[in-house]
C-alpha cells in the first residue's frame, strides 16, 4: 500500500485520497442515494484485478483496487463510473454477449460524465464518445466488433468492470430499486441547482417546505397512529444534506433535546421506510434510552436498544425495514435492551464494527448538550416524553388500533412510575436479609412502666437469647483515589442508619484499594462516625472480597456490600452481595447481585 512517512507517523496517501473522493461524493446530491446503498470492499483480495480501478456487481458492491495510489479527483470519477452502472440498469435484462454489453456501458457512461464534468479520468485524453444509447452501441459493437480506442473505457482496464451475480458476488438482503435512487439523486440535483440560480442557500434545497416523504410519514404518525402521535407533533423532521453530511448521519438520527429528528435525503428512503425510521427515533426518545444509559458504553447500549426497537416494529409491521443501517435479529426477540447489552458487551470489538441508522461506529440518539434545548414550556423533558408515550398508549388501546408487542406495553407503562429512589431499595435489602429480632419478655431488666408499680415486677421485652448471633454483613469500601468523599460518606451513613434500624450490633469493614485493610468489626453508629479512610491509592478489590469469604471468624451466609466507583478489577463473588454505585457509573462486568446508584 502507498505510504508516505512524515515524522514519527506513517500516512496512507492512497486511503486518504480514496476517501476524500467518497466524502465528495457522499455530499453529491445525485450520487449520495446510490453511494448509500452501495457497498464499498476496498480490501487486499477483493474482485478487482490488479492491473484495474474498480468494479462493480450486480448486487450493489463496489470494489476498487486497495492500493492504487491516485488523486482524489480520479477517485471520484472512477467510483461515479461504478454508480452509473447501477443507476442506469446496466444490469438488467440477459445479453448474450456481455463484454460488447459492458464496452456499450462503458461508453454512455464515459460520455455521461464527460457532460458532466465530475473528477478526471485516469486514462485522459478521451477519445472521440459516440452519442448513442446503449442498445444501439451494443447493437453496433456485436456487428462490427469494438473499437481499440474505446475498449479501455472501464474502470477495469480490459477486463469487463460490471460482474453478474454468481458464487463471488452474493446477493445480501432485498434487491435495491437502483434506478428509483438514481431518480431521486437527480431531483434532488436539479433542487439544489433551481435554489442556487434563485439566490438561496445551497443546502435549502431538500428543506425548503417540500412535502418529503419523510415529513408524509411524520403526517400519517400524527393523524393515524395513536400511540406514537403525540410525539411525532413535538418534533420537527430536518432534511438537509449538508447538515447529515456535517453530523456523519447517513440515515437518520434523533437528538431528544432540540426536538429534531434529521433524516439525510441522500439515503433515499420511500414513504414505508421513512415511517420505519421516525417510528424507531420516536421509541428511541419515548423509552428514555438516553437517560437510562446509566454509565453503559453509548455506542453499545444504542446498538442493544436498536435491537430492541427495530424487533418490536417488524413484529408491528409499521413501515419497511431500510435495506442499510438496521440493526435486526429475529434471535433476540422478547430480549430487553439491558440483557442484550451484557450479551454485545463481552464482545465489544466485534460489535464496534456494527452501523446504526447514523453510521458505522456511531450511533443515532445525539448529544448536543444543554445548549441546543428548544425553549419554552414548563414540563421536565424527561416527563413531557414519558407522558406523551403513555397518553399515546391509552389512546392507542381505546381506538382499538392493533396488538403491540408485551415488552414494548411493559416498558411503557414502567415509565410511567416513578423510579424507586437508591436508599429506599436498599431498605428493602436490607429488610431482604435481616428480619427483625424474635423478643421475649426478661424479668432480668425491669420494663420503663415499673417505677408506677413498685411492687409489682414488670418483665421488658428482650432480644431472645442467641436472635443477635450471626447477625451481620461485610462492607468493602473502594478508598482508591478516583473515589469521591461526597459519595463515601452518604454510603456509609446511609449503611450506619439502616444497620442500626435493623437491631445489626456490628458490621465487618474492610478498606481496599492498591492493598487490603481489614478494620473488624465495628459498630454501626461507629462506621459514620468515626472511620478514617486509609490507602487512597489504586483499585483491587478481590483480595478483600476473598478476605471475607474465607474468615473464620464471618458467617457463611453473611451478604456482602462493595462500595466502588466501578473503575475496579472483575469480581468474583461466591455469596449474597450488592454494589453501591455512583450515579453514571458502570461496573466492568455484569454483575450478579443488586446495584445500587447513589444520587
Amino acid at each position: 500500500m502507498a505510504r508516505k512517512r512524515s515524522g514519527d507517523a506513517v500516512r496512507d496517501v492512497a486511503g486518504e485520497n480514496f476517501f476524500a473522493a467518497v466524502g465528495v461524493l457522499r455530499a453529491h446530491p445525485m450520487f449520495a442515494p446510490l453511494l448509500t446503498h452501495a457497498g464499498l470492499n476496498r480490501w487486499v483480495g477483493n474482485l478487482c484485478p490488479d492491473d484495474g480501478w474498480a468494479v462493480v456487481t450486480e448486487a450493489g458492491g463496489i470494489h476498487p483496487h486497495p492500493t492504487r495510489r491516485a488523486e482524489p479527483e480520479e477517485w471520484m470519477y472512477v467510483l461515479a463510473h461504478t454508480l452509473l452502472h447501477l443507476g442506469f440498469g446496466h444490469f438488467e435484462g440477459a445479453r448474450e454477449r456481455w463484454r460488447e454489453w459492458n464496452a456499450a456501458c462503458d461508453c454512455f457512461v464515459a460520455a455521461f460524465l464527460a457532460d458532466l464534468k465530475l473528477g478526471r479520468a485516469p486514462w485522459e485524453p478521451l477519445p472521440d464518445l459516440p452519442r448513442r444509447g446503449e442498445e444501439r452501441l451494443y447493437a453496433h459493437f456485436c456487428r462490427d466488433g469494438i473499437p481499440p480506442e474505446l475498449a479501455s473505457l472501464g474502470t477495469s482496464g480490459p477486463h469487463p468492470d460490471m460482474l453478474r451475480a454468481d458464487a463471488r458476488t452474493p446477493r445480501f438482503g432485498r434487491p435495491v430499486d437502483w434506478r428509483a435512487c438514481f431518480g431521486r439523486g437527480l431531483s434532488m440535483a436539479v433542487t439544489s441547482a433551481v435554489n442556487v440560480a434563485a439566490g438561496r442557500e445551497p443546502h435549502l434545497g431538500a428543506d425548503a417546505g417540500l412535502v418529503t416523504e419523510a415529513r408524509r410519514a411524520r403526517e400519517w404518525f400524527i393523524a393515524s397512529y395513536p400511540l406514537l402521535g403525540a410525539l411525532a407533533a413535538a418534533f420537527d423532521i430536518v432534511e438537509d444534506p449538508l447538515v447529515c453530511g456535517r453530523m456523519g448521519i447517513s440515515i437518520a438520527a434523533v437528538d431528544a433535546e432540540s426536538r429534531e429528528i434529521f433524516i439525510n435525503p441522500a439515503a433515499g428512503l420511500d414513504e414505508h421506510e421513512c415511517r420505519f425510521v421516525v417510528a424507531h427515533e420516536l421509541l428511541h426518545v419515548g423509552l428514555r434510552h438516553q437517560a437510562r444509559r446509566e454509565g453503559r458504553d453509548p455506542f453499545l447500549w444504542n446498538v442493544a436498544c436498536d435491537y430492541v426497537i427495530n424487533g418490536w416494529l417488524v413484529e408491528m409491521r409499521i413501515g419497511d425495514l431500510p435495506q442499510v443501517g438496521a440493526l435486526y435479529d429475529p434471535e433476540l426477540r422478547g430480549e430487553s435492551a439491558e440483557a442484550i447489552y451484557d450479551r454485545i458487551a463481552t464482545d465489544a470489538r466485534r460489535f464496534r464494527k456494527l452501523a446504526t441508522l447514523r453510521g458505522v461506529g456511531v450511533g443515532d440518539i445525539l448529544d448536543r448538550g444543554a445548549g441546543h434545548v428548544r425553549p419554552g414550556g414548563g414540563v421536565d423533558l424527561d416527563e413531557f416524553y414519558r407522558r406523551c408515550l403513555g397518553q399515546g398508549l391509552v389512546y392507542h388501546e381505546e381506538q382499538g388500533r392493533g396488538l403491540l408487542p408485551a415488552g414494548l406495553v411493559e416498558e411503557i407503562r414502567a415509565l410511567s412510575q416513578p423510579p424507586i429512589p437508591w436508599d429506599v431499595r436498599l431498605a428493602q435489602w436490607f429488610d431482604d436479609h435481616f428480619a427483625p429480632l424474635e423478643t421475649v419478655r426478661s424479668y432480668a431488666r425491669p420494663s420503663r412502666r415499673q417505677s408506677s408499680t413498685p411492687d409489682i415486677p414488670r418483665p421488658r421485652w428482650v432480644a431472645a437469647p442467641g436472635a443477635e448471633d450471626g447477625r451481620t454483613f461485610g462492607v468493602v469500601l473502594d478508598t482508591s483515589g478516583s473515589m469521591d468523599r461526597d459519595v463515601l460518606a452518604k454510603a456509609l451513613g446511609t449503611i450506619a442508619s439502616y444497620s442500626i434500624a435493623r437491631d445489626v450490633p456490628a458490621v465487618r469493614v474492610v478498606f481496599c484499594d492498591a492493598a487490603t485493610y481489614d478494620q473488624g468489626y465495628m459498630p454501626p453508629d461507629a462506621i459514620a462516625d468515626r472511620v478514617q479512610v486509609k490507602g487512597r491509592g489504586g483499585t483491587i478489590l478481590q483480595p478483600a472480597i476473598d478476605l471475607l469469604e474465607r474468615a473464620e471468624d464471618f458467617p457463611k451466609e453473611g451478604p456482602l456490600l462493595v462500595i466502588t466507583d466501578g473503575q475496579c478489577d472483575r469480581l468474583r463473588i461466591h455469596r449474597e452481595h450488592a454494589f453501591l454505585l455512583p450515579e453514571g457509573r458502570r461496573l466492568p462486568f455484569v454483575p450478579r447481585g443488586e446495584v445500587f446508584r447513589i444520587t
